[in-house]
């Protein structure tokens, strides 16, 4: 899958294997994916920045890809997720790292930079910005509840076994067909029994973005391993929001840049598009330098304008 040069091998980090793809020599760029995804998400960025003198590193996230999958739910918080980071940062003899993180991948950065500061040189995060923990939060899954409802897609994420039956339903080319090109620019429901019917009634014709070849690679890795490791994210939100009361009031104190897109499905989401605001997020990310709205595009930023992220990226890493 994505030769041209990009290297595969697996190491043990945190006690469970990770699979990592890379390329390149020179100071590491880490890239975190997010869902429903895997290393591959990253593609146009490995050959980029490896031409651009770095060593660009993309793990599979545990539960995703050829990475291992812990079987137990509750093993999917913050601190199971960056101790493995942690272990492929030793793992690869990097000291201190670039770090680029999109969705679940990009919540994690944050965790990973709130939690180890002395491992990241500087952060961008595409398309989830900081949510600060404060003594007046609710856990997160609650308060989504609460303003969206059973039927809002995080809520309904959050019985095990449940979605993944309507998934394999539905099929999982439609579900990630669905997911990778038609996530609405608006909070995105999944009404129990009937989870994207209405959306697939019409066909999905993919976007200039994504080839047939590329969104079969989705598929084919998707059939091995489900969507179960992926999910369990978001069935650890509020597991991982209690776990770091310690961390209550305290900022990401690493150099950071945001990119979003102005149609993004959590841009869009009122309550949570508001914190991606600069100068809501710079309160909580002091050395915020900037936050990037990129016009007509939507969650996958770095697969649908792979050339202007990759200039917006390393023209920010550069500076370090």
């Amino acid at each position: 899958m994505e030769g041209n040069g990009i290297q595969h091998r697996t190491v043990r980090a945190n006690g469970i294997n990770i699979h990592l793809a890379e390329k390149g020599e020179g100071p590491v760029i880490l890239f975190l994916h997010g869902f429903p995804e895997f290393w591959y998400s990253w593609r146009h960025q490995l050959h980029a920045f490896a031409s651009l003198g770095y060593r660009a590193v993309a793990p599979d996230l545990r539960g995703f890809g050829d990475s291992d999958a812990p079987a137990d739910v509750d093993s999917y918080t913050c601190f199971h997720v960056v101790g493995d980071l942690i272990g492929v940062l030793d793992a690869i003899g990097a000291d201190k790292v670039f770090v680029v993180g999109h969705d679940w991948g990009a919540m994690m950065a944050w965790y990973l930079c709130l939690f180890r500061p002395d491992r990241v040189k500087a952060l961008v995060n595409l398309c989830v910005g900081f949510l600060p923990r404060s003594a007046a939060n609710k856990p997160p899954v609650e308060t989504l509840r609460t303003f969206y409802g059973d039927e809002y897609y995080m809520c309904r994420f959050q019985e095990p076994g449940a979605i993944e039956t309507e998934f394999a339903e539905i099929g999982n080319d439609k579900v990630i067909k669905y997911f990778l090109t038609s996530l609405p620019a608006s909070p995105f429901y999944l009404p129990r029994g009937k989870a994207l019917r209405e959306q697939l009634d019409v066909p999905i014709t993919l976007p200039s973005w994504l080839s047939e070849d590329e969104f079969k690679c989705y598929v084919t890795q998707y059939e091995k391993t489900g969507f179960t490791g992926g999910l369990n994210y978001y069935r650890n939100f509020d597991l991982s929001w209690e776990l770091s009361a310690p961390w209550t009031g305290s900022k990401v104190e690493v150099s950071s840049k945001f990119i979003v897109g102005e149609l993004d499905v959590t841009y869009n989401t009122p309550g949570i598009g508001e914190s991606m605001n600069f100068d809501v997020m710079k309160k909580h990310v002091p050395l915020l330098e900037d936050v990037v709205v990129m016009k007509g595009v939507g969650h996958f930023v770095q697969k649908e304008k792979p050339d202007e992220v990759n200039q917006l990226i390393h023209d920010f890493f550069r500076k370090f």
